[in-house]
C-alpha cells in the first residue's frame, strides 16, 4: 500500500482518539502457510517470523486493516501468505467483533478482485467489515499519484471515521450486552 494511502487513514484514526500501530510486513520474507495444524499445538504458527510477531498484537487490537498493493489483478503473494498464516495459526483467538478492513491500492486495476479477497479473511472469523463511501481502495502508481487520488483520500477519511465509530460502537455493546452467543462450530464434508 502506498505510504500516502496508509498516512491518510492512520492520521483520521488518530484524530479519532484511535492508538494506531503501522506494521509494514510486504518487504519481509514470508513463506506460505503448509496446513502442518502444529499452529494448534504450539500456539504459533511453525515459521518464526512477523506472522508470530502480529498474532499477539491481533488477539489484543480492536481492529486490523490490510493494505495490499494490487500485482497481476490479485492481491501480493506475500500479503497472502501472510494473511494465511495469521488467521490460520490464531483461529483460536477469538475475533468476534474486531473491526476488520482491507485497503488495496493498484495502478490501474484489479483493485476490486483483490479488494474482495482480503475481506474473506474477516468474514469468515467474526469480524465486522468496516466499509466507506466507496470500495475502500485508491489509484495510484506511486505514492505522488496517490496523494492527486482526491477521491480515494477521502474514502480512506471515511473508512477511518467509520472504523473509529464501529470500535466505539462495539466497545459499548460490549459493556452492556457482551459478545453475541457463540455455537460450537460444525464441520461438515461431503467428500468420502
Amino acid at each position: 500500500m502506498h505510504l500516502h494511502c496508509s498516512a491518510e487513514l492512520k492520521k483520521t484514526l488518530e484524530d479519532e482518539g484511535i492508538d494506531v500501530e503501522l506494521l509494514h510486513v510486504g518487504n519481509k520474507d514470508i513463506h506460505g502457510c503448509i496446513a502442518c495444524r502444529k499452529c494448534a499445538q504450539t500456539g504459533k504458527c511453525v515459521f518464526d517470523d512477523v506472522v508470530n510477531e502480529v498474532a499477539p498484537k491481533l488477539a489484543e487490537a480492536d481492529a486490523f486493516v490490510i493494505g495490499c498493493p494490487v500485482y497481476f489483478a490479485s492481491p501480493a503473494g506475500g500479503a497472502i501468505s501472510f494473511l494465511d498464516r495469521l488467521f490460520f495459526s490464531t483461529l483460536r483467538v477469538d475475533k468476534t467483533m474486531k473491526v476488520g478492513a482491507a485497503v488495496v491500492t493498484c495502478r490501474r486495476g484489479g483493485n476490486t478482485a483483490t479488494f474482495d479477497v482480503l475481506n474473506k479473511y474477516f468474514t469468515m472469523t467474526g469480524m465486522p467489515v468496516a466499509s466507506s463511501q466507496y470500495w475502500n481502495m485508491v489509484y495510484g502508481g506511486s505514492a505522488e499519484e496517490v496523494a492527486q487520488d482526491a477521491e480515494g483520500l477521502q474514502t480512506m477519511r471515511t473508512l477511518g471515521h467509520n472504523m473509529a465509530f464501529m470500535m466505539k460502537s462495539f466497545q459499548l455493546g460490549k459493556e452492556k450486552f457482551g459478545l453475541p452467543q457463540k455455537e460450537t462450530p460444525v464441520f461438515t464434508n461431503f467428500h468420502r
